[in-house]
């Protein structure tokens, strides 16, 4: 498959597989939080292949763009995560980084 070779697909690929291990530590009660995570980092790597399987450069954007997106709300669940004390600051900051460099390669995708 074509966005297999995209690096901002295996990227966000690998901050998935990183972020489903930090949810599997979380105490009950939690759930809610996990879901919407598992929702927007898929939504990220789902987005860059479908936008990647379109012909037309303003559809691919437009995909692009909301995986962009998705990364934005991806960086808040982060953000809750911290703030409720089921990872640390140092973590967040790693995994915010990863999807900085995945966001900063779709805008250039996006160009």
């Amino acid at each position: 498959m074509f966005h297999e070779k995209l690096n901002c697909y295996t990227q966000s690929v690998a901050v998935a597989e990183d972020l489903s291990k930090e949810v599997a530590k979380w105490p009950r009660g939690y759930r809610y939080l996990s879901d919407q995570l598992n929702r927007a980092i898929a939504s990220v790597a789902l987005n860059i292949a479908e936008g990647n399987a379109k012909f037309s450069h303003a559809e691919r954007r437009r995909f692009f763009k909301i995986a962009r997106a998705s990364i934005a709300e991806v960086g808040a669940c982060l953000d809750l995560m911290r703030a409720f004390g089921l990872t640390s600051p140092v973590e967040v900051y790693a995994l915010k980084s990863r999807l900085e460099a995945v966001s900063k390669m779709l805008w250039g995708l996006m160009r």
